[in-house]
């Protein structure tokens, strides 16, 4: 398990953290005691979380293959990006191209401190400490590594459930996906209990106030507030589906329908202007 970091204040390490709490739920080791507690009280009234967290790593490993390998994307902008470690976004990316670029991006100071540390070297990313409510900081730090004149994919995995309605998380999305280029990629993933009922519910409703009651309290969206997300830009089959059932293959699969139903997850591309494709289609 993790021991403090030196550029660490203790007062960090005192409380949860949403990105080491799912780093337990996946059986990582970058987590601490206090992280540890609040994980086995919300698996212990919801142990189907940590299949949902796994669900939602499968999701994100599907998706950076699919835009590396298919979309031809070579820059990535992970928001909300935790502990970078086995199975993240540069790690998929660069086994496929060599030159991909990530820059992660949070908030918490102790994911930023063992991000840096454990991609020391690594010049092909970058590890931004701010709040991704900042939009036009961020896009401004991640241009110290990324061309933001080329396509970038934008990755919100799990995290804008982590950002409440009085902050206007669809302006939000329009504020990142808005000045980068058309042929950018968003991927969003994000919880829902819109169709959990009886005890599915009573167990929804727990986890909801063990976040916050640690201090990170989270949001749960209908399908349609999913999708709007995404208003504006061309959605990739399959669309807004669970997450084992966005382009699913042997490594899927959660038994429980009403459970794999409560994680949502979709791509799509910012599309190009009307000069653009006139321009594409006299070249052609």
């Amino acid at each position: 398990m993790l021991l403090p970091h030196s550029s660490v204040q203790a007062t960090e390490v005192s409380r949860p953290g949403a990105a080491r709490v799912y780093d337990y739920f996946l059986g990582g080791m970058h987590n601490f005691a206090v992280d540890r507690r609040m994980a086995d009280q919300v698996l212990a009234v919801a142990p189907w979380v940590r299949d949902v967290a796994h669900a939602n790593r499968r999701f994100l490993r599907r998706v950076v293959e699919y835009l590396v390998a298919e979309a031809g994307v070579r820059q990535f902008l992970d928001l909300g990006s935790g502990i970078p470690t086995v199975g993240n976004v540069h790690e998929i990316a660069q086994r496929r191209a060599r030159d991909a670029r990530v820059v992660y991006v949070d908030v918490d100071p102790v994911a930023v401190a063992y991000s840096r540390e454990l991609l020391e070297g690594d010049d092909r990313t970058l590890v931004v400490q701010a709040d991704l409510r900042d939009a036009e900081v961020v896009l401004d730090r991640a241009g110290e590594l990324l061309d933001l004149s080329q396509p970038v994919a934008v990755l919100m995995v799990s995290v804008l459930l982590f950002v409440h309605d009085d902050c206007q998380p669809f302006e939000l999305v329009r504020r990142y996906l808005g000045p980068l280029t058309s042929g950018s990629y968003l991927g969003i993933s994000h919880v829902t209990d819109e169709h959990a009922a009886g005890a599915l519910r009573a167990q929804t409703e727990a986890v909801t106030a063990a976040y916050a009651a640690a201090g990170t309290p989270i949001v749960a969206r209908t399908h349609e507030q999913i999708a709007g997300f995404f208003a504006g830009l061309e959605l990739m089959e399959p669309g807004v589906v669970a997450l084992d059932e966005w382009r699913d293959g042997p490594d899927t699969g959660l038994a429980d329908p009403a459970i794999a139903a409560l994680s949502l997850g979709a791509v799509a591309r910012k599309p190009l202007s009307a000069w653009q494709a006139s321009s594409r289609a006299e070249q052609a």
